[in-house]
């Protein structure tokens, strides 16, 4: 039986698909942009009050058309349909475009960073490359919003990992990474696509998810569960990628506008979400949400067995060697100097 929303959800995509784009003069160039986003969210508002910047400085050279709320699929289809021409581009989480370039990947590595000063820090010296990688691969972005860290959310206490091995863990559908690390660890994870997670807490499917502050609050997941490892599982974030075909069709001073102003509503997006992250987190501790520390041999047991597991990925082609190093580097580079700060070892 077709159910009523599914239904729904494919007539809007076909309406989306044969809907004609905006009133525009010949030459104008339109850039048709999916996303999973919903109408209303900051990304859309943002998004929105650029391209109508650029519709003007460009005069109406260059025009955005949004199809939000997923009407044309989760990142994976988004991305098929920039491939062959039926969109212009999407905005999509960086994990989808792995396959595309596996650079874009390698801030999510499990149990890496501890901090948001260190993300900060192994950014302002990687994200370049990651934009110019994508570029060279077909695919022209503006800059990465944070989507802040994710961190285990569970019916039950977890400080250890042999409390992590006794838990029902969800991992996202065709998840590699996550899969093999939990595996590493010795856990079997329960692979669901996001819609499902919420009706697998409510039964017992599963009893332990791995989101974002935001994304626990706006999926209704903390609803279901009582406690919140304080432990940076991994770190998320979400990027605007457009058609490098297409965006070579317009000339070298619309190319510098759609450049200047995307980039600046992604800087704020990027602003943006890591103080939205921030209150969600409260938000969570005052609804009697546990947040649970785990001690620091725990700590560096999971991050030994996520290390090995990482570089076996990297192995297989996951993540580029050279890439993964040049992260670590950084990130040894931070600590130095912020124990030397402390006046520590």
């Amino acid at each position: 039986m077709i159910r009523p929303a599914a239904l729904l959800a494919a007539v809007l995509a076909l309406a989306a698909v044969l809907a004609p784009a905006p009133p525009a003069g010949a030459g104008t160039v339109v850039f048709k942009i999916a996303t999973l986003s919903p109408e209303g969210a900051p990304w859309m508002v943002h998004m929105r009050e650029g391209a109508a910047e650029i519709a003007r400085r460009t005069s109406g050279r260059v025009a955005f058309k949004f199809y939000p709320g997923g009407v044309m699929g989760n990142d994976q289809s988004v991305l098929r349909k920039i491939r062959v021409g039926q969109l212009g581009g999407g905005a999509v989480t960086g994990g989808s475009l792995s396959s595309v370039f596996p650079d874009v990947a390698v801030y999510g590595i499990p149990f890496l960073f501890d901090s948001l000063d260190e993300v900060d820090y192994v950014r302002r010296r990687m994200d370049p490359g990651i934009l110019e990688g994508l570029e060279q691969r077909g695919f022209v972005s503006f800059g990465l919003a944070e989507g802040g860290f994710v961190y285990l959310m569970s019916a039950a206490p977890i400080r250890a990992v042999a409390d992590l091995r006794r838990r029902k863990v969800w991992v996202p559908s065709g998840d590699v990474v996550s899969t093999t690390v939990f595996k590493a660890l010795g856990v079997t994870p329960i692979p669901l696509p996001l819609a499902d997670v919420l009706t697998g807490l409510e039964t017992g499917l599963v009893d332990t998810v791995a989101t974002s502050p935001i994304g626990a609050i706006a999926l209704q997941w903390h609803t279901r569960i009582r406690y919140l490892t304080d432990i940076p599982l991994s770190y998320v974030y979400g990027l605007l990628v457009v058609d490098r075909r297409l965006f070579s069709r317009l000339s070298p001073a619309d190319q510098a506008v759609v450049r200047e102003v995307m980039s600046r509503v992604f800087r704020e997006l990027d602003r943006q979400n890591r103080d939205e992250n921030r209150k969600a987190l409260e938000a969570l501790r005052r609804q009697g949400i546990t947040f649970v520390e785990a001690p620091p041999e725990e700590v560096a047991e999971l991050k030994r067995i996520a290390a090995g597991a990482v570089d076996d990925l990297a192995g297989k082609g996951v993540y580029r060697p050279a890439t993964l190093a040049a992260l670590r580097t950084h990130l040894a580079e931070y600590r130095r100097r912020a124990a030397a700060a402390r006046g520590g070892p």
